[in-house]
């Protein structure tokens, strides 16, 4: 029993000791498993300079673009990296949908990392091509009824934002086999297919779709968020799919951070402490409303709401991407 209370009491002060040098001159890589120039990489960016002037100017963070597999590969380096506080993850949505995409994954969600808190989300838009006849939800989704079977909807590819939302909305309606999916090899080239009319419609979110909306160039018919935009000039008087009728659709893309499962506590309450500064940073706020996103204010800043928020993502999404038999590996 007394070596068991030395040993305790060593790894108490080994943790105060980790959270007195922590981060130290070692530099902390911010892996971002997408590449680089795209939304996700966008926000680490943004996010690494705020966490920099929110410990003091002391941290120097580099991101680490660890691209491959549908972001799984950077996701599996960080689950694998020393637990040091040194190595961090920003994800987004697919921490949750790669689980039922990947049937294979080398990591866990909910068992291999520790949850650092949630940083922002992105609303999505439910939109078509400019000829569709119809100009607004309802007569949207009659003029689908009517025309089943020969209508199609664009997404940017397996896994991505505007193929999730497009399967849960297809699902909410009961209208899998009203409509041929068509997958493209990014969001631009299923954008310019959509605008050129060569597609239906498309659901993708607004940092894809606010310029198209507001050029006229494709029809918006719903917002996926639970609460109307009353904060966008351009869509708030969207209605969203709940209020349409399909009862508790709530879709955003978001992205939260993260570490290797086993970091010590101490370090993790030391980043913590900086993401929730971070998140309060005019000038990041700033930004993340050039980007279309909101920044996350409520409890899903503190790590236990974070990880309990992607364990009900993952509810939410699995049944619907398995019920639609098509899988990454």
């Amino acid at each position: 029993m007394k070596r068991l209370l030395v040993l305790a009491a060593a790894a108490v002060s080994l943790f105060a000791a980790n959270a007195q040098t922590f981060p130290g001159t070692k530099p902390i890589s911010l892996v971002v498993p997408f590449a680089a120039g795209g939304p996700t990489d966008r926000v680490a960016r943004d996010l690494a300079e705020a966490l920099r002037k929110s410990m003091g100017g002391n941290a120097n963070f580099v991101v680490e673009n660890v691209n491959g597999a549908g972001g799984t590969i950077g996701v599996t380096k960080v689950a694998k990296a020393a637990a040091d506080g040194h190595t961090l993850l920003l994800h987004h949505i697919g921490m949750a949908s790669a689980p039922a995409l990947y049937r294979k994954l080398q990591y866990k969600p909910l068992e291999d990392f520790e949850y650092l808190g949630m940083i922002n989300e992105v609303p999505m838009t439910l939109i078509g091509k400019p000829q569709l006849a119809a100009n607004n939800y309802r007569d949207f989704e009659n003029y689908i009824r009517a025309n089943a079977g020969k209508l199609n909807i664009a997404h940017a590819g397996l896994g991505s934002a505007s193929h999730l939302c497009g399967l849960m909305w297809q699902s909410a309606i009961n209208a899998k086999e009203a409509m041929t999916t068509i997958p493209f090899g990014g969001t631009a080239p299923a954008m310019n297919a959509l605008v050129g009319g060569q597609v239906d419609l498309m659901c993708d979110q607004t940092t894809n779709t606010t310029g198209q909306i507001e050029a006229g160039r494709v029809k918006v018919f719903a917002v996926t968020t639970a609460k109307p935009l009353l904060g966008n000039k351009l869509l708030k008087d969207v209605p969203t799919l709940q209020e349409m009728g399909l009862k508790k659709f709530d879709l955003t893309i978001w992205h939260g951070l993260y570490a290797p499962k086993g970091t010590p506590p101490a370090v993790l309450a030391q980043i913590n402490t900086a993401l929730k500064l971070a998140l309060k940073d005019p000038e990041f706020i700033k930004k993340q409303e050039g980007l279309g996103a909101v920044v996350v204010a409520d409890k899903r800043v503190e790590p236990a709401a974070h990880k309990a928020f992607v364990a009900s993502e993952l509810d939410k999404l699995k049944p619907v991407i398995e019920a639609a038999g098509k899988f990454a590996d």
